[in-house]
């Protein structure tokens, strides 16, 4: 099939239709904003790696007048990784690009950049509640779980990742396609399903965004603030339907099982991904009807598509803890 990097479309138009597909994907991304983002470049094999210093222990024993302590060695520790690639295509016949009155091209790059950001929450989602440092609502499995969030089992939560000197997040990726960072007010993320946004709000000492005065929301997914702990929510970050206790204690239940929400809090540098972001990480390819080839000599056929690669890992397993629980039927 005779076709330039993009399809039958110019660079000009491909870079139109990147931007297209960014424009829709980029609201749909909340996880991608807090992680250590690491671009890949071009032609560098599919492994990553996230290289760390190994922190120095204290210094305990007192200096001796005239004589120079021994030296200590920088050490460093690789995270490895695997990129994946990801992508779909959308077929569009010459009778439709022909007949139909609605923009075909454009409603397809709409559609096909939502699906790119939903699968790249989706793989990052996956990685986030598989984290191992797990608390409960109640009990100490999720077979036991039926009770909803409570403020004490966040105030664990938060003693563990400060005991484990996990920072608070002070920095995030922008909304730019050069992965830049921008500073915000510190404090620990939560990311939920939006299930859970009620039993959020009846937290003691909620203060939800309407009320921040002249502090800026993280994003537009965000709800609000617990002490320390700012909460995103999205309908994406989906839960473990009838996976918990038998009996319901109030909770919402899809069959007859508690369902499960995970609460997913994090410290800086606890999780790192090459991000959905800029023209080098998600590539558009339409293919137009009506441009014959030797599979479709009579160009019967058009396709609008994307791809990308993506990964997404845990960095630090003390820095990033998940609490399982329910959410309060209504």
């Amino acid at each position: 099939m005779a076709t330039t990097d993009y399809g039958t479309i110019s660079q000009r138009t491909a870079a139109w239709a990147a931007t297209k597909m960014l424009e829709h994907a980029e609201p749909i991304l909340v996880l991608s904003k807090f992680g250590d983002s690491k671009p890949q470049p071009k032609n560098k094999a599919e492994a990553v790696k996230f290289r760390r210093p190994v922190p120095f222990a204290p210094a305990l024993t007192p200096l001796v007048e005239g004589v120079t302590p021994t030296a200590q060695a920088m050490a460093y520790e690789d995270v490895p990784a695997t990129l994946d690639q990801w992508g779909a295509v959308v077929e569009i016949t010459d009778k439709v690009a022909d007949l139909a009155e609605d923009p075909v091209l454009s409603d397809a790059s709409m559609l096909c950049g939502e699906q790119a950001a939903e699968t790249i929450e989706a793989v990052t989602w996956g990685v986030l509640k598989g984290a191992t440092n797990v608390f409960y609502a109640n009990g100490s499995a999720v077979g036991d779980v039926n009770t909803a969030i409570s403020k004490d089992k966040l105030r664990a939560v938060v003693r563990a990742l400060q005991t484990q000197r996990a920072k608070p997040i002070t920095r995030m990726l922008d909304s730019s396609p050069g992965h830049k960072t921008t500073p915000i007010e510190g404090g620990y993320v939560a990311f939920a399903h939006t299930d859970m946004a009620s039993d959020i709000r009846d937290l003691a000492g909620f203060v939800p965004v309407a009320q921040y005065g002249s502090r800026n929301p993280l994003c537009p997914e965000e709800l609000g603030t617990v002490e320390n702990v700012r909460f995103i929510l999205s309908p994406l970050l989906t839960p473990a339907l009838n996976a918990g206790s038998s009996t319901a204690n109030g909770m919402k239940v899809e069959t007859t099982k508690v369902d499960i929400y995970d609460l997913v809090v994090v410290g800086m540098h606890s999780y790192g991904l090459v991000p959905l972001k800029g023209a080098s990480a998600i590539k558009p390819s339409v293919i137009n009807p009506n441009t014959p080839s030797k599979s479709d000599p009579l160009g019967q056929r058009g396709y609008v598509g994307w791809k990308a690669w993506y990964t997404a890992l845990v960095l630090n397993q003390a820095w990033i803890a998940r609490v399982r629980c329910g959410v309060k039927a209504l």
